[in-house]
Formats: C-alpha cells, structure tokens, sequence
C-alpha cells in the first residue's frame, strides 16, 4: 500500500461532515498588520466562501475577528524558528496586542505574504489579468493577506506527492467588502445584545439567533447567522427582504410547499465542496442528485411569486439536471459506505465493468455448485467446500474418508478432524475471481473518481443556487416566525426617525407564557421628539430588557425581517452601541469601572448622529459624585455634541435635571404600583422621571435576612435626611443650579453640581 502524506489536517482546513458544525461557518483567516492599518481575508473552505477586506483601527480588526470566529488565525512572523510549515501558540505575548488571545493562532514564514508574490498567486489561481475585477488592485494589505491564505491552503489540503496532480480546493472567486457596507457592531454590543450565544453562559438557547431560526437546511441556518452579525445599510437591499416575508406571510400555502421541498435538501454548499477536493464519499453524491432533483420542482411552486429573492430561484440552470441524471445513471440508489468496498456503479455504465461482473457471477455460480458436483463424483456425503481469507477456498473432508478422495485432490491444510483439499479447476477459478473482483474494484473506483471530478468542476454553479436557496430557507423562517409571533414589517425612512409603537423583546417574549410579555413603545430621533432619553426606575423593573429590544428591533430591521411591534418607522443606523452590566479583565488588569469607562469612550469617539446608543448605568463603578458627574457629562456630550438617538438608563434621579437644560433631552420612567408592604413592578414605559430605585425592595425579593433589610431601611432614612446632592442640584427655588454647557473656551465653564 502507498504510504505517504496527501493532507495536513488543520483547524481551518477541516472539510469532513463529521468534524464540522453544520450550522455555523469553518472559517479560516489571514491577518496583515502594518502600523495601524491591516488586511484581513478569511475563507470556509468547506462552502467556498473567500473574502478579503483593508481598513485601520486594530480594535476594528479585533471586532472582525469576533465577528467571524475563525477556526484558525495565520500571522506572519520573522522569526526564524516559527518559520516551520504548522506553529500554533497559545501564547499571548506572541500575538499582536488588541488581537482577541483566545482563537487559535498559527505563524506562517513573512515570504508567504510578500506583495507580488500573493498578488501573482491570486492572479494565477483564479486566472486573472488585474486584481481590479475583483475589487482589491489597490488594497495592498488585503492582498497580502488573501495569498498567505492561498499558500497555507496550497502546502496543508492541496499537498500532493509522487506526480500527482492534486486537487484543487474549489473556492469562489474573491470578493472584497467594506466594513462601510454594514451596520456596524462591535464585540461588547454583540455580547450586550446577545445574537448569537447568551452573555451569561454562551449558551444558544435564549439567544436573538435561537429566537429567529426556524431553518430547515444547514446552509440556510448558517446564512441567517451572517445576516444576523451582518445587518444591511442598503435600503433597496432591506425592502428586498421585507417584500420577499410580505409574500410569504400572505401566502401560507407558499410558504409551506416551499418548506417542504427544502427538507429534501441536503447541504448543496459542503457536497459541492467534497466533491471539488476529492473527498466526497459514494452517499455525498447520491446525497447530491437528491438535492439537484428538488430544484425544478423548488422553481415551479416560486413560479408564480413576485419578490426578488423568491424571483432568483424560479430558473434552474441546465447543469443541475443534467448533472443529477449523470449520478443516477451512474450510482447504485444505496451504495456502500466505503469506496473501496464495490458495488457503487451500476450495471450499463462500463461494457468492460458488466463483462468483469458476469465473469464473476458465472465463477460464483460454478462454485456454489461445486458441493454438489464433488460428493456426486467423490461418493463422500460429508463433503463441504469453504472458504477463508488466510487460505482462499478449499474442499473439507474428515479424516476417517481422506482414503476415498479423488486422485485430482491436492492436500492443502490438515486439522485435527479434517483434511482440506484444492483441485486444479478451483484454484484457476479462484485465481479468476481474485483477478476480476480487483479490476472490478479499480473500474468502480477510476469511474466514480471521474463522475466526482465532473460535479467538482460545477461546484462555483452548485454554491450559487445553494445561496438562493439558503436565502429563501432564512425568509421563509422569518415569515414563520412572524406570523406566530405577530410581528410587522418596519418602514424603512431616510431620516434619523426611529418611532416604535408597542415593541417588544424578541427573545423575552418567547421565554414567557403568551400574553405576559408587557409592550412598550419609543419615539426618538424626530423633529418633535427627543434624541436623548433619560430612563429611571426601579431595580429589575425591565429598564435593560428595554434597552435590548430597542437594539434589536432596529437590528433586524436592517436584517430585513419583520420585528415584534404593532408598527414601526425608522431610520437606517450605521452603528448599534450597548453599554450594559458590569464585567471586568482582570487578564489585562482592568477593573469593573475600567472597562466600563474603556467602552463609554469607545462609543464617545465612534458615534455619529446616525447611531443609535445604549447606554446602562453609567458610572455606578465608582464613588457617587464621581459616577454621577462622569453620567452627567457623557448624556450631555451625546445630545448635545453627537446627537446620537439615545436611551440613558440611570439611577442618579439627578440626571432628569437635564431635561430643563438641554431642550433634545427627555425623561422616561418605568412604573411601579406601590403597596403598604410590597411593590408590584408595571414593566410600563411612559413620561416623567422616577425620584425611588426601590433597591432594598430588591434585595427583599433575592432573599437577603429580614435583619439585613430592616438596618438597610435605617440607613436610608439617614442618608436621605442628610444628603446634600438633590439641594445641590435644585438651588433656590426649585430651579436647577447646574448651568449649561458653556463655550469650551470660557475658563469659568466649569460645572458647579454641588
């Protein structure tokens, strides 16, 4: 048997069914960094996908990289002894700083990311003049980095020895994105919001993606994760969607028949990989004409449909039933598991094959009559004929008759009870099956590597088609989810209005029994409406739960999907900002306030009167004045410097003074009904601003000792007796004693809060 390396088998490079999760990408990415600009380029080698992107801002690398995931990360290095061909390192101090430390790292030599050499290596696999076509002729870095990727690939799954000519992995022709393209979302408002995975435990359950998917196939499932982390800014791009679920919802009996062809469909992106590396199995490819099959009759019930995306699968392209014909004729209904085991073409295909199986057939018949003919001839009733794989066949008589064997016999094998003989005939007619069964086994397999080259060479056309039908798996899920959780379809405006009328929580509202779910409604951004909202309340009266189902209404808006509200107009966001909850990194030394503040800057410095900003309890990490001070001056930069649609929840009940001061500020609160010795929490939204948090009620209701409460109570009533930040901020009169926010250049501009 030949024994050499043909696959090095990486985190990245993973193509087999069995190793991979179906329902998310395997990606593999390539990172350049040159000061603060960088090229990223990633690729699923399973589906095909390879795109490559240039921008600056490592934070905004780290935010793709989070984003995407990837299996496996290649950094070049200089250094000599991380030059071998595999280096993985779980060592932080040997990745770049900024970069997320907890994805696998594997350090490839600087020369596989040297200008011209990816430059000719991407021009020659994808047989290109210019770069240009392509979109990155001028992007330097995303070349770089989209070759080093193209030369990982070429030395681990594409390696091949002894003259062989190897197999290529199909991938799709590179495209080049902008981070512009999509609404921006960082890794802290990806965690915050949950979309994928819980900020709890990481868990999938409780998830905005959890909440959505109602996916039949892989490929659509893993189509509506790159939705979800990937909203559209293009309002053409949203309504296509939008009037795609239109249809779907108003045409049940559609939506329906559509769904029940898709369970008929297997992963058409992975098998057409397989079969484009050489790896798919017999079953890939029956797999395969199965799924080829279902797409005329997936075209016939879209026939008469009139949204875009519903449109793009009405036309089949001649090649899918042609090439699901050439499997059936070919492959056996249910062939084995193994390739090597036989049995996998059927009969007609090969003149030469059918003429090698009847020569086998009529040796097999000779022999299974065999039996019979001996003891007719030999006279011996106990004769048998057997067969094993150490000595082949042979004919068994027992001792007591070796004297009556015929005189053609040659003794093959004694036992302790039997004599085992082989005559002239059966040994040529052994020699005859061991013979034809080994052609026949090189025919099978030379016939099915050909027919898997031939659907290996359509692969580019099988992954288009799989995206328009992972396309319509993802609509068709959101209609589903949309009519039995009656959600509507968002008006998408140009402006910065961001009204919702009686929203509510995706998620939420699925975790609780029907009916329970208490809606809320929001209005910012209009020429009569706030841009900044103060939100004050109780402890665990919903004021984050809110926060949240803004976030995500207007994410999947953008998505294209319908959103849980009676109705909704809003404007397209560039960027989704959270802030919420306390964490801490305590790898990098930064405490709970530390990051807190980290994130508050981050949103200060990136966001633009288009973004729309979430902002929880900021500056509770540290002592009050500072924290309230620190809150003060942050809602007042955002309203006033920014004008980012905003919603501020707080509990320094001080902040509803900004209100009076800054005329885009507006005071919200969430109500509770209070009761002689308890408080019953509204969960209700509406105008004016809360002066109680009700924080000892809150910690009655977790359990802690009656004792406990009771000093708590005290300590209040003296706090509240002698506290001097509420006179501070309302002066003589009642009036605030805070003023406006003067020039920057009045050296008096200071605030005098208390």
């Amino acid at each position: 048997m030949r024994r050499e390396v043909t696959r090095v088998i990486t985190p990245g490079t993973v193509i087999e069914e069995g190793m991979l999760n179906a329902r998310r990408n395997n990606y593999l990415a390539a990172v350049v960094i040159a000061n603060d600009h960088w090229g990223l380029a990633f690729a699923d080698i399973s589906t095909g996908e390879f795109s490559t992107t240039q921008s600056t801002g490592i934070e905004n690398l780290a935010h793709e990289l989070q984003r995407l995931q990837p299996a496996e990360v290649l950094l070049p290095t200089t250094a000599p002894d991380l030059g071998r061909l595999l280096r993985s390192s779980d060592d932080p101090s040997q990745i770049p700083a900024g970069l997320p430390t907890h994805l696998c790292y594997t350090f490839r030599p600087q020369s596989a990311f040297v200008q011209t050499e990816a430059r000719s290596r991407l021009l020659t696999r994808f047989r290109l003049r210019s770069l240009e076509g392509v979109g990155c002729e001028r992007l330097p870095l995303a070349v770089r980095s989209a070759g080093g990727l193209l030369e990982y690939l070429e030395n681990t799954s594409e390696r091949r020895y002894e003259g062989d000519e190897g197999v290529k992995i199909p991938l799709q022709a590179l495209s080049t994105y902008s981070l512009t393209e999509f609404l921006t979302l960082d890794s802290t408002s990806r965690r915050n919001l949950e979309i994928t995975q819980t900020q709890r435990d990481g868990a999938f359950h409780g998830s905005l993606l959890w909440a959505l998917d109602r996916t039949i196939t892989p490929m659509g499932s893993r189509a509506l994760r790159r939705w979800l982390l990937q909203p559209l800014l293009d309002k053409t791009g949203i309504q296509a969607r939008q009037q795609s679920i239109a249809e779907l919802v108003d045409d049940p009996g559609l939506r329906e028949s559509l769904q029940k062809q898709l369970r008929q469909i297997y992963d058409l992106e992975r098998l057409a990989g397989r079969a484009g590396s050489g790896t798919a199995s017999p079953r890939d490819l029956v797999a395969l004409a199965d799924s080829l099959e279902r797409l005329p009759e997936l075209a016939a019930i879209a026939r008469s449909a009139q949204s875009p995306y519903l449109q793009a699968v009405q036309t089949v392209p001649p090649v899918m039933p042609e090439l699901a014909d050439m499997l059936r004729r070919h492959l056996v209904e249910k062939p084995p598991l193994s390739l090597t085991d036989g049995g996998l073409i059927r009969s007609g295909v090969s003149p030469e094959l059918d003429d090698r199986r009847e020569q086998v057939e009529e040796d097999q018949r000779w022999i299974s009559n065999l039996e019979v003919d001996e003891r007719a001839k030999s006279g011996i009733s106990t004769l048998k004929v057997g067969y094993t794989k150490a000595f082949g066949y042979y004919i068994s008589v027992s001792r007591n008759k070796a004297n009556q064997v015929p005189d053609d016999y040659i003794r093959k094998q004694t036992l302790t009870n039997e004599e085992r003989y082989i005559t002239p005939d059966l040994k040529e007619c052994e020699n005859r099956l061991l013979t034809a069964k080994d052609e026949l086994g090189r025919l099978e397999y030379e016939i099915f590597v050909d027919l898997r080259r031939q659907v290996g060479e359509e692969a580019d056309a099988i992954r288009k088609v799989a995206r328009q039908v992972a396309a319509i798996d993802v609509l068709c899920g959101f209609a589903e989810v949309a009519i039995y959780q009656g959600y509507s379809c968002p008006e998408i405006v140009d402006d910065r209005v961001l009204t919702i009328t009686e929203g509510r929580h995706p998620v939420v509202e699925q975790s609780l029994p029907a009916g329970f779910f208490v809606a809320n409604s929001t209005d910012l951004g209009g020429v009569k409406t706030p841009d900044l909202v103060i939100l004050t309340g109780p402890n665990a009266s919903g004021k984050s739960c809110y926060l949240r189902q803004i976030g995500l209404i207007q994410l999947m808006a953008q998505v294209g999907s319908f959103i849980p509200a009676k109705k909704a107009k809003l404007g397209i966001c560039d960027r989704i900002f959270t802030r919420v909850g306390a964490v801490d990194d305590l790898a990098t030394g930064q405490s709970t306030f530390m990051v807190e503040m980290n994130e508050t800057a981050n949103i200060l410095n990136h966001a633009t009167d288009r973004s729309l900003v979430l902002l929880d309890e900021i500056g509770r990490g540290t002592a009050t004045f500072d924290g309230l001070s620190i809150a003060w001056s942050v809602a007042e930069y955002l309203a006033a410097e920014i004008r980012s649609r905003t919603i501020f929840a707080t509990h320094y009940h001080e902040l509803n003074e900004l209100a009076s001061l800054q005329p885009n500020i507006a005071n919200f609160q969430v109500t509770v009904k209070e009761m002689p010795d308890q408080i019953v929490f509204l969960h209700k939204v509406q105008p004016g601003g809360a002066d109680k948090s009700y924080g000892i009620e809150a910690g009655r209701l977790a359990g802690l000792p009656p004792s406990v409460i009771a000093r708590a109570k005290q300590v209040m009533s003296q706090i509240e007796k002698h506290s001097k930040i509420a006179v501070g901020l309302r002066g003589k009169g009642g009036r605030s004693s805070v003023k406006p926010k003067a020039d920057a250049s009045d050296p008096q501009s200071q605030l005098d809060l208390f």
